[in-house]
């Protein structure tokens, strides 16, 4: 059987942060392995079609990368105190960088929430989890979390 000596935890900082950490530090821990903690914000770049001058779409993805690092700085010392853990906001498309990150960290194990949405809130916004579980070729756990 193969090794995990890490594990790549994807987060969004939303609700489902807290339960995807704690299984991802739980396993790390089972293991002895290492956690690449990551989250992805959107690069927004399509909005350039709607004649947004792109210095203010660039702006406002400054804003939001520089506002995700420090709630990643919050969410490594909160959920991953303990833990053999680094943290990185990257830009793009979530499912896309989140399958580049673990292939370039030499992830085993990707940990990620599905946040169990249906009908038509499942049409809009997809579901990243389920686009990493058909495309990953490492072992990808999901965390459900539910919205009440």
């Amino acid at each position: 059987m193969k090794t995990i000596k890490k594990i790549l935890c994807a987060v969004d900082f939303s609700e489902a942060t807290a339960p995807v950490s704690s299984y991802a530090v739980l396993f790390a821990n089972a293991l002895g392995a290492s956690i690449e903690v990551l989250y992805v914000a959107p690069d927004l770049q399509r909005y350039n079609l709607f004649e947004v001058p792109s210095r203010d779409i660039d702006s406002f993805v400054d804003n939001i990368i520089g506002g995700a690092e420090k709630n990643m700085r919050k969410c490594l010392d909160t959920e991953f105190a303990n833990t053999k853990a680094h943290g990185v906001v990257r830009t793009g498309y979530a499912p896309q960088k989140i399958l580049e990150y673990a292939e370039e960290t030499g992830a085993e194990a990707i940990i990620i929430g599905s946040h169990g949405r249906r009908g038509v809130d499942r049409i809009v916004f997809g579901s990243v989890a389920e686009k990493v579980v058909k495309q990953s070729r490492i072992p990808v756990v999901t965390v459900p979390v539910r919205h009440e």
